[in-house]
């Protein structure tokens, strides 16, 4: 069992179901013993001492491969239970076939009436990949009951409730401890309510050959440690402060010279070679105090912003910017000027206030910015957070990064990252000018818009995971730096 970066959506697991399926000459049967054993062998590395299982089984194939669990676990001589929803028989063919065999080990299904027995682990067979829409009132209430329960819960495939391919949870949903997913990793564990529903994820991938995976495309490539180390080579030996760019960071409006500050500290951090920052006059002082390496420039309008952005290699723009008319005048200037853009917090409200494309930008929204660049809600995003990275991408013609658990960064015409690091802790204001910053420094050496964007997200939440080994209550945006320095020099060179 193992974990592979390439996600997919629910068409491509049923076709590879199917291919595979075809190849062994069976209706699935082989498929499915091979689900069920698998996760039998899941079940025992992870809970050796187990020796009561409740099996939650629904109609389809899903709990066929309960029952082919529960068969492996009836004969290796454990307490088994099985619940249903009824206690009948599953309705598919496939599944039907999986329960014969485990009736004729003289194994029961029983129906759930209010309460499930005393388990070291229940496994969760109800629902598979095709679930959409909200459980009915009686398999929310078995659902509720699983989530009650003290034993762990040992789902299969996908915790059932959980939308497999948006990675919503549009009713209840099992909060599994350990989720064992077969043949491929579907794009919905990784991201949104997918995240928290699914807890450890595993592969399982029956094997099925190479040649029949590589013919269905993935849906999303995840993005983990693995890849930061590529993100960025070793500096030459001759290098010098120009070959690394020039960031120019744009806003820190009345009161809000901070939100600047932790950006152009995070661009240094993560490889720019200049810094310079364009804000209120206020803020010029306490910035020059704070972090001397920055260049600080007092900009009153547009006009004095033209001099500044003329040396600058890319501008980010928005952290602190505001919505006055001073900031509009910013916002017009940056975004007429050509330059590689970072487009964050404010200037994507103003965005959204006079959408236009902006090819060669990378826009960062939350949840919230996002809804309104779409003219929707935070809840539609939520609800599909691939279909709004997609549509933003579309309408904006730009690299977008859409922020939250599990941020997707996603392109016209590309296939969608999910990025595989940050945690809960990093749930606090300031955290976002961070990534604006290392986005822009990675543009600024050189990486184009996706992969800086995609490398800056994933180097941000590592960054957050190191720091959060102290505990992520109370983790600062200044807390990231120093380890986002480390992972920008995964091999140093010996001089």
């Amino acid at each position: 069992m193992h974990e592979l970066s390439d996600l997919f959506d629910s068409a491509a697991a049923r076709s590879l179901d199917a291919r595979a399926s075809a190849m062994a000459g069976d209706d699935g049967q082989t498929l499915m013993a091979a689900a069920g054993h698998a996760a039998w062998q899941c079940l025992m590395q992870q809970w050796p001492e187990a020796r009561h299982v409740c099996v939650v089984v629904g109609a389809g194939n899903n709990g066929g491969d309960g029952l082919v669990l529960a068969l492996h676990a009836l004969q290796a001589g454990h307490h088994v239970t099985v619940m249903g929803l009824s206690g009948k028989p599953p309705a598919t063919a496939l599944a039907a076939w999986a329960a014969s065999a485990f009736f004729e080990a003289g194994g029961v299904i029983n129906a759930f009436s209010g309460s499930l027995p005393v388990s070291d682990v229940l496994v969760d067979a109800l629902f598979g990949i095709g679930l959409q829409d909200a459980p009915r009132a009686d398999a929310a209430a078995l659902i509720e009951a699983m989530n009650a329960h003290p034993a762990p819960v040992f789902a299969l495939d996908v915790p059932s409730g959980v939308d497999a391919d948006r990675g919503s949870a549009p009713g209840a949903a099992v909060r599994a401890t350990l989720t064992l997913q077969f043949i491929v990793a579907h794009r919905g564990l990784y991201t949104g309510d997918g995240l928290e529903h699914a807890g450890e994820r595993r592969l399982a991938p029956l094997s099925v050959p190479d040649s029949v995976r590589a013919s269905v495309p993935a849906a999303a490539a995840l993005w983990h440690q693995d890849r930061a180390a590529a993100l960025l080579p070793p500096r030459r030996l001759n290098a010098h402060k120009g070959s690394s760019g020039h960031v120019l960071c744009v806003g820190g409006n009345h009161g809000s010279g901070g939100a600047l500050l932790l950006t152009a500290h995070a661009a240094l951090r993560a490889g720019a070679g200049l810094a310079s920052l364009a804000t209120r006059a206020e803020h010029v002082a306490a910035a020059l105090a704070r972090l001397p390496e920055a260049m600080c420039h007092a900009v009153d309008s547009d006009a004095a912003l033209q001099d500044v952005l003329q040396r600058a290699s890319v501008v980010a723009i928005g952290p602190g910017l505001g919505q006055d008319d001073w900031a509009r005048a910013l916002w017009r200037g940056v975004r007429d000027s050509g330059k590689a853009l970072i487009v964050d917090a404010d200037a994507l409200n103003l965005l959204a206030q006079d959408p236009q494309p902006l090819p060669q930008a990378v826009l960062t929204p939350h949840p919230g910015e996002a809804a309104r660049l779409l003219h929707s809600t935070t809840a539609v995003v939520q609800a599909d957070r691939f279909a709004a990275a997609a549509a933003l991408a579309d309408r904006f013609h730009a690299v977008v990064v859409l922020k939250g658990a599990g941020s997707l960064v996603a392109a016209p015409g590309r296939c969608p990252a999910v990025i595989a690091a940050g945690n809960p802790g990093m749930a606090v204001g300031g955290m976002g000018d961070l990534l604006t910053g290392i986005i822009a420094a990675l543009r600024a050496q050189g990486l184009e818009p996706f992969p800086a964007a995609a490398g800056g997200a994933l180097l941000h939440g590592l960054a957050g995971d190191v720091a959060a080994r102290d505990g992520a209550r109370g983790l600062l945006p200044t807390d990231l730096l120093a380890p986002l320095r480390r992972l920008c020099n995964p091999e140093p060179r010996d001089v």
